[in-house]
């Protein structure tokens, strides 16, 4: 009686490994015919304050992968966004009105600030669980002082020029207004000897 209880456990255990081994096989099977991959094209991007900035990836995957974006910095690591292309997209709050998502995997970023500075990583993810990463180093500097000493001195520049053209033109519209004093003056001592002339006659 003993050994068919044995009997019965083993053959139990043949059919569950059967099943498991197929399994297995199928999913194997299945996912090599799928080829995943994840392309990085700048894998360092730099930029400055204010401007827009593409984190820009590929993917190459038969259905639509979930993609998935965090930021690595000093003070942790938030997640941006999620989505499957042609069907949800989530994106995280201190994010929202801050980011686009492409079909493509790929991120933008807008009007950035220093605190955007650090590693973003991008997370292709298809259906049976195969996952490739990528990461793009974001730099984000202020507006250099070398920049703004440009602009004031291109402004002071300017004020002097204008300044002089000021003087200049004030100085024509005196010259001007002197001679039109001596022509009047002239006039008036030619009319005057003009009548005395008359009169003396």
């Amino acid at each position: 009686m003993r050994p068919l209880a044995c009997l019965q456990g083993s053959r139990l255990n043949l059919q569950f490994g059967i099943i498991t081994l197929c399994l297995v096989a199928g999913w194997a099977f299945l996912a090599q015919g799928e080829e995943v991959s994840l392309r990085v094209s700048q894998p360092s991007v730099n930029t400055t304050v204010g401007q827009n900035v593409l984190l820009s990836v590929a993917y190459a995957c038969e259905r639509p992968p979930v993609i998935e974006w965090k930021h690595t910095s000093p003070r942790g690591t938030t997640k941006v966004a999620e989505w499957k292309p042609a069907s949800y997209t989530n994106i995280s709050s201190s994010y929202e009105d801050r980011v686009n998502v492409y079909e493509n995997g790929s991120l933008q970023l807008l009007k950035v600030d220093l605190r955007d500075s650090g590693y973003y990583l991008v997370t292709v993810r298809d259906e049976f669980g195969i996952t490739f990463y990528g990461t793009i180093l974001l730099n984000v500097y202020e507006i250099l002082y070398e920049d703004l000493h440009f602009v004031a001195v291109f402004f002071a520049f300017l004020t002097a020029v204008s300044g002089l053209l000021v003087c200049l033109m004030w100085l024509c519209n005196k010259s001007v207004h002197l001679l039109q004093m001596e022509r009047s003056q002239l006039k008036a001592s030619e009319t005057e000897e003009t009548e005395l002339q008359v009169m003396g006659c």
